[in-house]
């Protein structure tokens, strides 16, 4: 009988790793290394398979239960298989609906492994990690982001950015259901709220209730950090906008109307930020289009900060649609 894959969205095998009660002593991961033609997928997506349970998804539905059998045998038998579907495949019952041919490598993994551990500091101390495998050996290194996804046809590399983490300032309907849908998005969220209830809202989430600018010091935002200020009107809305513009955050943006965009620039100015500081205000906050509700200002204020993400992180990331075209063919899995 057919079930609900509610763990398909789950994008990151680090974060499927970290969610279970304890890691996995072993366990398979499903790479995919090479697209030729148009695909749902992009090069480097990845499954995380176990026993009895599987995440992620690398065709839009169409191979993910096969994948998760070749990776239990993987895990049975050790060796690793290259798999391939859609044209060049000899599975002539497994169809691709787009047509193309996409290679997928699966291979089995310890979590003893030093790779495996420094892929997850990587996640939990927020840094880049360049995670590579042949399916036998595996390596991951701090990275610098200079390097990208790579297929040679024997060995691959895939770059691990740290978690999307948005920050939140403010305490209304559009701030709430803004962290309500950022956590069903898998971000990392922060919530400052000055004078706000001593209970967070949601559990799971960093929660401030001083001044922004102070709760923004002790956060030390990095590149891979979004904030979004939706107060309204506060005296510490600018000395928490004007710390934001000085951090290293990816992504910064303010709500209110385009009117008074002009005088809040001004006082901005009044903080000692420089013009190019100023510049980096994304102002008012959200994509356009949509209402003012609050629903419709934490969506588009979402779509807005994945947008800038994706923009941010696929600049590191392979241009082309396969790691390489490298693959022979005489290598995949019969």
């Amino acid at each position: 009988m057919s079930h609900w894959r509610l763990a398909a969205p789950i994008d990151d095998i680090r974060e499927a790793l970290l969610g279970q009660p304890a890691l996995p002593a072993q366990f398979a991961i499903a790479t995919l290394v090479e697209v030729d033609g148009s695909a749902p997928r992009d090069v480097a997506a990845q499954m995380l398979i176990t026993a009895d349970e599987h995440w992620g998804f690398l065709s839009g539905g169409c191979i993910e239960d096969d994948v998760a059998s070749h990776g239990r045998a993987v895990l049975e038998e050790g060796a690793p298989r290259l798999l391939r579907y859609g044209e060049g495949s000899p599975w002539f019952d497994i169809k691709l609906a787009c047509g193309s041919g996409i290679s997928v490598l699966v291979e089995r993994v310890s979590a003893s492994e030093p790779a495996v551990s420094a892929l997850l500091e990587g996640w939990t101390q927020r840094h880049p990690v360049l995670w590579s495998s042949d399916g036998q050996e595996r390596r991951a290194v701090p990275s610098d982001e200079t390097q990208g996804d790579h297929w040679d046809g024997e060995r691959y590399t895939r770059l691990f950015a740290p978690p999307l983490r948005l920050v939140v300032i403010g305490e209304d309907g559009a701030a709430l259901t803004t962290v309500s849908l950022a956590q069903a998005m898998g971000w990392e969220m922060v919530l400052i709220a000055p004078g706000a209830p001593e209970t967070p809202p949601y559990s799971g989430i960093i929660y401030h209730r001083g001044d922004p600018a102070d709760a923004l010091a002790a956060l030390a935002p990095d590149p891979w950090t979004a904030i979004a200020v939706l107060s309204h009107d506060r005296e510490d809305d600018e000395r928490g906008l004007a710390a934001a513009l000085l951090s290293d955050a990816f992504y910064v943006g303010a709500i209110g109307a385009r009117a008074r965009l002009e005088g809040r620039i001004a006082r901005l100015r009044g903080h000692g930020l420089a013009e190019a500081q100023i510049a980096r205000l994304r102002a008012p906050i959200g994509l356009y289009g949509f209402g003012k509700a609050p629903r419709d200002v934490a969506l588009s204020l979402v779509a807005e900060v994945a947008q800038a993400f994706h923009a941010r992180t696929a600049t590191a990331r392979s241009s082309g649609v396969s790691m390489s075209s490298s693959a022979p063919l005489s290598s995949v899995s019969q």
